[in-house]
C-alpha cells in the first residue's frame, strides 16, 4: 500500500520566513486525514493542490494555539464546498476549545461537522482503517494517533508453486480453503503467510513516554516532532518536547518503516541538523520541509519520492 504525506507546515509554536505552522495532510487510499491545522493551514492546502473539500477527517492532537488554530477556516470552507460531513477527532475531555474555535465567528449555514471525540486507548473502526490513540506527555493534554490496517493471510507464491498449484487452483484456494489433488490434499494454511496491515503513527508534542512508545511500535510512517536538537535537550525536557535524537530511538527501537520529523523551533535556520541527528540513531529518516508530498510504499518499506 502506498502512503502519500503532504507537509502543509512545520513551524512549532511560531512561523518564519521559510516554515508555516504545522498541518500534515495524509492520503489513504481515496481518504484524505488532516493531522493538526494550525494557522494558515488552508492556503497552504491550495498550495499543495489540495481541496479542502476533499479532508474527510481531521484529527486534532491538542489545542495549544499552533496545532488547532486554522480549524475554524477550515470547517467554513469545507462547507461550502460540499456537503459531505468532516469527521472531527480530538481529545474528548478538551471539547470546550473545540466549542470555543467555532463558535469565534458569525457564520449563516451548517458546517456539517460529525464530531467523534476520542479518549486514550480508544479505537474507532473507519471503513479504511482503525484509528486509535494514546495519552502523551505534554503540559497540554495531548493524544497521538496510529491508524492500522487490519493484517491477513495470503498466498506465498513460492509455496503454492512447489505443491503444483498455479491458475485456477489458487483461486479455488483462496475461496473454498482446499484444493483437492490426486497425489494430496493441499490446505489454504499450508501455503498462506501473515502479512500485517499498513500502520501510521502521528506523535506531536511531548516527551518521551509510554504512549509514543506504543504509537510507533512497528509503524510503516512515523510522524514525529523534533521541536529541538540534542544540543538543547533540557529545554525538550523542561516544555514536553522531543528532540531529534529521541526522535531517531523512538523510530529504532519502534522498528519503524521510515521517520519523518516535523514541527522545528524557530531558533534553528537549518532543517538538515535535524535529520542528521536523527540519523545517527535511525538512517531512514527525512527532515520534513513545507509543501513536501513524500510517498511511502509500506508494503516493501520503500521510498518512493519526496
Amino acid at each position: 500500500m502506498r502512503l502519500e504525506l503532504t507537509i502543509l507546515g512545520t513551524a512549532s509554536g511560531a512561523p518564519t520566513r521559510e516554515r508555516g505552522q504545522g498541518g500534515y495532510v495524509l492520503r489513504w487510499d481515496d481518504e484524505l486525514v488532516l493531522f493538526d491545522p494550525g494557522e494558515g493551514c488552508q492556503r497552504q492546502l491550495l498550495m499543495a493542490g489540495i481541496p479542502p473539500a476533499r479532508i474527510s477527517r481531521v484529527c486534532i492532537t491538542h489545542f495549544h494555539g499552533d496545532h488547532c488554530q486554522g480549524l475554524p477556516g477550515l470547517t467554513e470552507s469545507h462547507a461550502l464546498s460540499t456537503d459531505r460531513p468532516l469527521v472531527l477527532h480530538y481529545h474528548a475531555p478538551e471539547a470546550g476549545y473545540i466549542d470555543h474555535l467555532l463558535s469565534g465567528t458569525a457564520i449563516d449555514f451548517d458546517r456539517h461537522i460529525d464530531h467523534q471525540p476520542m479518549v486514550a486507548s480508544q479505537a474507532i473502526t473507519t471503513p479504511r482503517f482503525v484509528l486509535s490513540c494514546r495519552d502523551l506527555d505534554h503540559p497540554e493534554p495531548a493524544i497521538g494517533y496510529r491508524l492500522e490496517q487490519a493484517g491477513a493471510f495470503h498466498i506465498e507464491p513460492t509455496r503454492a508453486e512447489g505443491l503444483g498449484l498455479s491458475g485456477e487452483q489458487l483461486g479455488e484456494l483462496t475461496e473454498q480453503g482446499v484444493v483437492h489433488q490426486p497425489q494430496q490434499t493441499v490446505r489454504f494454511e499450508d501455503v498462506a503467510v501473515y502479512r500485517k496491515g499498513t500502520t501510521a503513527a502521528f506523535v506531536m508534542d511531548t516527551a518521551p513516554c509510554e504512549g509514543a512508545t506504543s504509537l510507533a511500535l512497528d509503524a510503516d510512517l512515523l510522524i514525529c516532532e523534533s521541536t529541538f536538537l540534542e544540543s538543547e535537550a533540557d529545554l525538550a525536557a523542561d516544555h514536553g518536547h522531543l528532540t531529534a535524537a529521541r526522535a531517531g530511538l523512538l523510530a529504532k527501537d519502534g522498528g519503524v518503516g521510515l521517520l519523518v520529523l516535523s514541527h522545528y523551533s524557530q531558533r534553528y535556520d537549518d532543517v538538515a541538523a535535524f535529520e542528521i541527528e536523527a540519523r545517527a540513531h535511525f538512517t531512514d529518516t527525512i527532515a520534513a520541509e513545507d509543501l513536501q508530498t513524500i510517498i511511502y510504499d509500506a508494503k516493501t518499506r520503500q521510498l518512493i519520492s519526496s
